[in-house]
């Protein structure tokens, strides 16, 4: 007959649960994994699967009962990791929605919003095309699989302690946020500043002719000049898409701190 002590009950739980809760975290947190039209038992189930192929590999567990203090707090330090990793590459999404939000302001297209399952949210035609043509990118690259290697690696370089921080690099996880505006500004330039130069020229076509209906032909006018620019910058934007979603990849393989503060005993 087999039988099981409580402490190999124990180590077995906490085995499966910490890891488990780091990846569930990454994928709720990530982009393409969390996606809208991903059901939830499948999100789950993918997060168990990969937790199973990391298992073999994960260095040593400290051991503290699951419901003691230091057990809740090693629980919630796995979510902030998972969360981190997965944050770490929405960021690159959101830079690349945020191009599309200010391209389809300038040409008049901010009332054609629509529901975005990625985001959670409205955004307008020209972002959720921007969104798929980004989506495309990554997952050409294997992006979802460099996700996966992230964060098993990362039960490497942060492993599973009672660190007060859990080896997370705040500062450089917050200074990587900014790239949702300086990097959606520079996507969004050539299609901004050549509608901005119609708008202008409008302007002075206005100035000129009073009596022509600005909001007759402004609209047509500034829609079509639009769509034209994305049609020639669409080519050049796989580059900088490609560059961005590879300084996420070496962001997400690099929010760990080489120290931090041990829990008191």
């Amino acid at each position: 007959m087999i039988s099981i002590s409580s402490d190999v009950l124990n180590a077995w739980v906490i085995g499966l649960l910490w890891p488990l809760a780091r990846v569930l975290a990454m994928i709720a947190a990530s982009p393409i994994f969390s996606h809208g039209a991903i059901p939830t038992r499948v999100q789950a189930g993918v997060g168990v699967l990969i937790t199973l192929a990391t298992m073999p590999m994960l260095p040593p567990m400290p051991h503290f009962d699951i419901i003691s203090l230091q057990g809740l707090l090693i629980l919630a330090q796995q979510i902030l990791i998972g969360a981190a990793i997965g944050l770490s590459m929405r960021i690159v999404f959101s830079a690349v929605e945020m191009a599309g939000q200010l391209i389809g302001m300038t040409m008049g297209l901010g009332f054609a919003t629509f529901f975005d399952p990625q985001s959670q949210g409205q955004s307008n035609a020209i972002s959720q095309f921007l969104m798929l043509f980004a989506m495309l990118v990554f997952l050409s690259i294997d992006g979802h699989l460099l996700i996966i290697s992230a964060v098993a690696n990362s039960f490497v370089t942060i492993p599973i302690s009672t660190d007060v921080g859990g080896g997370l690099n705040y500062m450089k996880i917050a200074l990587w946020g900014e790239k949702v505006f300086s990097a959606g500004l520079l996507l969004a330039l050539p299609a901004v500043a050549a509608l901005l130069i119609a708008n202008m020229a409008l302007g002075v076509l206005t100035r000129t002719a009073p009596q022509l209906n600005i909001f007759g032909i402004g609209f047509p006018i500034t829609i079509s000049m639009g769509f034209i620019v994305i049609a020639f910058t669409l080519p050049g934007m796989l580059q900088p898409i490609q560059h961005i979603i590879q300084e996420g990849i070496i962001t997400m393989n690099s929010v760990g701190m080489p120290s931090a503060t041990p829990l008191p005993k």
